[in-house]
């Protein structure tokens, strides 16, 4: 299996080693994350972009061990409906057809740490993400998709468009829709859909989530990194 892991990605692991250690050592003594990572952040004289790898891979014991019993595999939600944090799930797509590097976080689940959101632009690298998406749900039996994409994002009704297209062509049933709350649609969506996420907040706020970017990277005989 492929693991994509850089030189640069190497040496960051092995530096973030002891520093996750000690940031996992605070939380288990139940330390606020924030101040539990700038402590060991100054202690190590890490940079912005290393606390901000630790802040998205690091997560509190019991919150991690909630969220992952919350984690369903493409065979576990055969049958059910599924409900996309649209940007969320297909970033993280982006992230990997662009050799950027994915993390497997504490709690089970894949992370990039671009933090691209706001600034997001469609581009082909987006339009083979959809390709990606559809094609790893149109093997799992799902009977039917909703993707919700967040109305505020620039080209967010292009982006629609484009994701419709692609579910027609993999004979996907369902929609895409936008909104200027797509959050709270997503924490408030009930118990018909298993949400597509790999946000915190909302996976603390739902009953079963699919980790999609998960389920792609696997197919393509990828790996997330790991800080262990």
């Amino acid at each position: 299996m492929e693991t994509g892991l850089t030189e640069n990605t190497d040496s960051l692991i092995i530096k973030l080693s002891l520093p996750a250690r000690d940031v996992r050592y605070l939380l288990e003594r139940g330390y606020p994350k924030a101040s539990a990572i700038r402590f060991v952040g100054d202690h190590y004289r890490l940079e912005k972009n290393e606390r901000n790898v630790l802040t998205r891979v690091i997560i509190p014991p019991k919150t991690a061990i909630a969220r992952n019993k919350k984690r369903l595999t493409c065979k576990e939600v055969t049958g059910n409906k599924i409900l996309f944090d649209g940007y969320n799930v297909l970033i993280a797509i982006e992230s990997m057809l662009e050799c950027h590097t994915l993390w497997l976080c504490d709690d089970g689940f894949v992370r990039d740490t671009r933090g691209v959101f706001r600034s997001h632009n469609n581009t082909n690298i987006t339009i083979e993400a959809v390709k990606q998406m559809c094609s790893t749900l149109s093997k799992c039996s799902i009977p039917y998709v909703k993707v919700l994409l967040d109305s505020q994002m620039s080209q967010s009704g292009e982006l629609a468009a484009i994701i419709r297209q692609e579910m027609v062509l993999s004979s996907l049933q369902g929609e895409v829709s936008t909104s200027a709350h797509a959050d709270f649609d997503l924490k408030n969506a009930g118990s018909e859909y298993v949400i597509a996420t790999a946000d915190g907040i909302i996976i603390d706020a739902v009953e079963k989530v699919i980790d999609l970017p998960a389920a792609v990277i696997e197919e393509k005989g990828i790996w997330a990194e790991m800080i262990i």
